[in-house]
């Protein structure tokens, strides 16, 4: 009989998103195969504390989460520098980990930089490429740098919010301004602003976020699509998928991606032009290469009323909760959950191989160290 893979699945996080990854992670529990992984259960809590595998499933098993922490926190040192891992001890015997965590922790390189140090593989992009992707201020660099189109955008911090009035970024970007924490997700801290008084209270509740703030030019009620990619040196992308929300709501945001999404439809797949089919896919398929992507993303466009698309932004650890789409882009595409869930652990084990032929030879740099050593990301 075939070993079993034994598979860490993490979740949860101290980020706005944490009920979301609770959901992603029971999607992509009941999806695994069984007779292939031994799958444990790893939450990250609201205060960014790993808990093991026991109180992890008291919390999957619908356990109160506060009731179940609290318990947890009462057995744990955390006075310790190490104690929001500590739960590690209990992963040595683990052959791979499966992030579900969107947002902070998750999707900005952090636990990724934590699986490099334990020289384990996972799903899903490598540090640099997590950090560049979720940080959109960084993510606009390099797309502008490859030439790839997005909207124009001035970044604000508390110390030049001064310098931009609403006068000035009205003059630069427009009358219809889209304002965003630089690194949050899940349409968390966003507005869509139209005069001065907006702005200002906009600008306070972004702050709250993020002391990177963009301010978007806004496109007026642009096509929402959407495309799924799945890969590593050679990824492939899924047919694409539209969201239509209610007239009434201003744009896709976080109550009608996870809370009410009643009134929003998905076009899935989405019929478009073939030449804007084929000049998104282009464009995605691009922007995966140039950030460094590996393993999956989901891309989101905005196509404006001429039908010119502009990347909004990539999701290294897109949702997988019931209405999320990058699963449902990949069922449309011919590709099953369970076939799905497979091919990811797959990709992130050939990464990690990949990764292993990377030597790096001591002597060279005039240390006393002979030998070669090897890393992985």
């Amino acid at each position: 009989m075939t070993k079993k893979l034994r598979v860490a699945l993490l979740f949860g996080g101290n980020s706005s998103e944490h009920d979301v990854s609770k959901r992603s992670a029971h999607n992509i529990y009941d999806a695994m195969d069984k007779d292939k992984y031994d799958v444990s259960l790893f939450m990250f809590t609201k205060d960014g504390i790993l808990l093991d595998n026991a109180y992890s499933q008291r919390i999957f098993d619908g356990e109160p989460e506060d009731q179940v922490v609290a318990d947890a926190y009462q057995h744990m040192d955390l006075d310790r520098p190490l104690a929001p891992i500590m739960a590690l001890n209990e992963l040595e015997a683990i052959d791979f980990f499966y992030p579900v965590i969107h947002g902070n922790l998750g999707e900005d390189g952090t636990v990724q930089g934590l699986f490099k140090l334990l020289k384990k593989p996972y799903v899903g992009s490598g540090i640099s490429a997590s950090a560049l992707s979720f940080d959109k201020d960084l993510t606009k660099k390099m797309l502008n740098e490859a030439g790839i189109r997005n909207t124009p955008y001035v970044l604000l911090t508390p110390e030049n919010q001064a310098e931009y009035s609403w006068g000035r970024l009205e003059e630069e970007l427009g009358n219809l301004i889209f304002i965003k924490p630089a690194r949050q997700g899940s349409s968390v801290g966003i507005h869509r602003v139209t005069n001065a008084e907006e702005y200002a209270a906009a600008l306070k509740d972004a702050f709250k976020y993020d002391f990177k703030v963009l301010a978007e030019k806004g496109l007026d009620r642009p096509q929402e699509i959407e495309i799924s990619i799945l890969g590593n040196e050679h990824p492939v992308a899924s047919k694409l998928g539209a969201v239509r929300v209610p007239k009434d709501d201003p744009f896709y945001d976080y109550e009608n991606k996870f809370v009410d999404a009643s009134g929003v439809v998905f076009e899935l797949p989405v019929k478009l032009p073939q030449y804007l089919t084929d000049e998104i896919t282009e464009m995605a398929l691009k922007a995966y290469r140039v950030l460094g992507m590996k393993g999956l993303s989901r891309i989101d466009f905005l196509v404006d009323s001429n039908n010119i698309p502009y990347l909004s932004e990539p999701n290294t650890l897109p949702g997988f909760t019931n209405i999320s789409l990058y699963p449902q882009m990949w069922e449309v595409s011919g590709i099953s959950y369970s076939d799905l869930i497979d091919r990811l652990i797959e990709l992130g084990l050939a990464e990690f191989d990949r990764n292993r032929q990377i030597k790096y030879d001591f002597r060279e740099l005039g240390t006393e160290h002979v030998g070669q050593k090897k890393y992985n990301d």
